[in-house]
């Protein structure tokens, strides 16, 4: 059994300007990057850490660098585990979505695994990367326990797909807060969420955000 520990990145510039982030390549803020100490050492405190991979995007990448650095690992980066690719969304402010493509926007929230964003990528596909990327590094590392630095929609869609079956759950699914940690197993060929979105360990240092983000 290979047991992986999914953060959720820290707040980030984007989250505090509502910006739909994507691969748009937003830093932590500096409650982000508190929030990701406080991961850091909550994972040093209970886990014993084999591995650490991170999405190449730096908000993720310097979250899941704060535990690496914390338990003396490497990062491995790795862009299959980046947040969905926006298109034409990459970096805009919501408010600006919702005014030029009300009906996309619409669909995002209410049926998000059959969206696909303008010019980009479709939820399925992002669903279907990270499901790969995971199997890929539990086959590569059997037996160990390996802490993944990643975004809220890979986050979120690989709990569809593993509960669910599909994407087309996704709404049944919650997204998970900044610098929470979600526990999935991997054995007998299968990945199966344990825990989704711990975060008790931020206590008093927890962002609030808006559902959509």
């Amino acid at each position: 059994m290979t047991k992986f520990l999914l953060i959720r990145h820290g707040e980030s510039v984007s989250n505090l300007e509502r910006r739909f982030t994507g691969h748009y390549n937003a830093p932590l803020t500096d409650l982000g990057r508190r929030q990701a100490m406080a991961t850091a050492e909550y994972i040093k405190q209970n886990y014993k850490v084999d591995k650490v991979y991170a999405s190449d995007l730096d908000r993720a990448f310097t979250t899941g660098k704060a535990t690496a650095d914390l338990l003396g690992l490497p990062v491995t980066p790795d862009p299959d585990l980046r947040e969905i690719y926006a298109g034409k969304w990459e970096g805009v402010l919501y408010d600006d979505i919702k005014a030029e493509y009300p009906d996309l926007f619409g669909k995002w929230f209410g049926d998000t695994g059959n969206c696909r964003c303008p010019d980009g990528e479709s939820v399925e596909e992002l669903g279907n990367r990270v499901h790969s990327c995971l199997i890929k590094i539990a086959e590569e590392n059997p037996d160990a326990t390996i802490v993944i630095a990643t975004h809220a929609t890979p986050i979120r869609s690989l709990q569809a797909i593993t509960t669910y079956g599909s994407v087309d759950y996704m709404n049944k699914v919650s997204w998970v807060s900044n610098a929470s940690v979600s526990t999935v197993i991997y054995e007998n060929g299968k990945l199966s969420f344990t825990e989704a979105g711990y975060d008790k360990h931020l206590s008093g240092i927890l962002t609030t955000l808006p559902k959509d983000i």
